[in-house]
């Protein structure tokens, strides 16, 4: 890449953010919600960031400022890092292969796309909780001439940081599975607040701030928090270390930079992956039959390996089974590590998977119209519904059976293994069984771009498949539910509850066959309306 006759290297940082400004002011115009939609969210970031700002400031003196710091750091340093990774579309000069076609040099354009980095509501939230962080444990005028330095260089590692990833992984975003990352990050952001909010409750429960030290000590030397420990360092005397973790994230700074241009000259000079024939590696992967020689023959066989292939190729399929895994864990394993919990919270894994046999057709979307094609009566639909049932038990049932066990073993609650066990397998008996009945009588598409779940206009199915199927299958699951009470209240049952495993594994695929049974006439029968239900979307 060479600069043209009429492009130097010193105009090309003005051109770029201009252009970056350019991007943000046409954005705006477009509508007057859109406008209405940045300016709220953008003075709600500055309120929240001028708050935190004070608030680091008056941490000045308190023991515990520089955990703080240097943590707050590590966290906009992680922010910064997986940014690009789930909104690859929030700003448009992350892309780099637009600029496949113009005449620069690496160099000019890294230092031109590192100021534009710069422009914009992010980068000023950054600076402002950085501005905090390394006045807090400011003390003389040493440690404010390095915070000023300090303060530049984390600015900058944590952009370049964003940039370097965007280039090395551009690829992957415009992928399917950069989709799928998208579709993801509501899930990772939702995980990630329940484990913050776990570890705040930890620390102001069993010694507050103080537990952080030693993570604090080893965060200090790596950068960007490097920036803040060498505030800290000057601080308190200590100039030669300073220099040292200040000179650490200067070298951070120019590894970045020299592995975004490295990944800018490949990204803007080799041919993409996308135009080489592919046509073989597609052939290895039709003809693998590893997961088809674990499945039963026929159709039921065909059927669970279609099921299971969306669980992880459909980036909507693949979002809901994730976040059922995750929340179905996150419920009971943390309630028990907090000392709060219940055996009986583990019944959660089952629910919350139970819950993907609600709307089996509208996963298909559109293509349930070949699916369709290859029904032409009950046995057919039954051997349909019965293939997803059985898909989701390969997942549920062993998933259950870990939650379960790992949820006993931490309330050391070992007795209470087997009924639990039973009770969950009845609860999701109950679910298959309304999940298959609700699928058919109350369809609804689920549009494949964007974030929401339900069509326009099908938000009333989706309610009535869901919650009306879980009061369903709540009722159904009853008779073991009662069971479970019966034989915990009276004077002998307890010597009995071991018998709720056995009455629970066949209530439940007692109660599964019979809704199988059930939905297969209204499937058979109720084609097209099902059709044209999923296709909405």
């Amino acid at each position: 890449m060479s600069a043209g006759p009429g492009v130097s290297a010193a105009s090309i940082t003005p051109v770029v953010v201009r252009l970056k400004l350019s991007l943000l002011r046409n954005g705006l115009r477009q509508s007057a919600g859109r406008r209405a939609a940045f300016i709220a969210s953008t003075v709600l970031v500055l309120l929240f960031a001028a708050l935190q700002l004070i608030g680091l400031i008056a941490l000045r003196g308190n023991e515990h400022a520089t955990a703080v710091g240097v943590l707050l750091v590590a966290v906009l340093a992680l922010g910064w890092t997986v940014m690009p990774l789930f909104f690859p579309s929030g700003d448009e000069t992350l892309d780099p292969t637009r600029l496949v076609m113009l005449p620069l040099r690496p160099k000019p354009l890294v230092r031109a796309l590192l100021a534009a980095s710069l422009v914009g509501v992010g980068p000023l939230f950054t600076f402002c909780l950085l501005l905090g962080s390394v006045i807090s444990v400011a003390h003389g005028p040493a440690a404010y001439a390095t915070a000023a330095v300090a303060l530049v260089l984390a600015l900058l590692v944590c952009v370049a940081l964003a940039r370097a990833v965007a280039a090395a992984n551009i690829r992957l975003l415009s992928s399917r599975k950069g989709r799928d990352l998208a579709v993801l990050s509501g899930l990772v952001v939702a995980v990630g607040t329940q484990l913050v909010n776990f570890g705040a409750q930890r620390l102001g429960s069993a010694g507050g701030l103080s537990r952080l030290d030693p993570v604090t000590d080893v965060l200090r030397w790596v950068p960007p928090m490097s920036a803040v420990g060498a505030v800290d360092s000057v601080s308190d005397g200590s100039y030669g270390a300073g220099a040292v973790q200040l000179a650490l994230c200067a070298a951070a700074l120019t590894g970045l930079l020299a592995l975004w241009s490295r990944h800018l000259t490949r990204l803007m000079t080799s041919p993409d992956g996308s135009t080489l024939q592919a046509a073989e590696p597609a052939a290895r992967e039709r003809g693998s039959s590893g997961l088809a020689r674990l499945l039963p023959a026929g159709r039921t066989g065909t059927v669970m390996e279609r099921s299971l292939r969306y669980v992880w190729r459909d980036p909507k399929t693949k979002a809901a089974w994730v976040g059922s895994l995750a929340i179905g864990l996150i419920v009971p394993v943390f309630n028990a590590l907090q000392g709060t919990g219940s055996v009986y919270f583990a019944c959660f894994a089952a629910g919350m998977l139970g819950i993907q046999m609600y709307n089996q057709f509208g996963q298909d979307t559109s293509a349930f119209w070949m699916v369709a094609l290859t029904i032409s009566s009950t046995r057919d639909a039954y051997v349909e519904l019965r293939g997803r049932a059985l898909a989701l038990l390969s997942i549920t049932l062993p998933y259950a059976m870990l939650v379960t066990t790992v949820t006993a073993g931490l309330l050391g609650a070992w007795e209470k293994l087997p009924e639990v066990l039973g009770l969950s397998f009845a609860l999701l008996g109950a679910m298959l069984a309304t999940g298959a009945w609700s699928s058919a009588r109350f369809p609804y598409s689920i549009p494949q771009e964007g974030y929401k779940n339900v069509a326009p206009g099908q938000t009333g199915l989706a309610w009535i498949s869901i919650f009306g199927g879980l009061v369903s299958a709540a009722l159904l699951a009853s008779p073991v539910i009662a069971l479970t009470i019966w034989l915990n209240v009276s004077a002998d049952g307890g010597r009995w509850t071991w018998l709720l495993l056995p009455v629970g594994a066949v209530y439940g695929t007692l109660i599964t066959l019979l809704g199988l049974r059930l939905a297969a006439p209204r499937t058979a029968g109720r084609l097209p309306e099902i059709l044209a239900a999923v296709s909405k979307g």
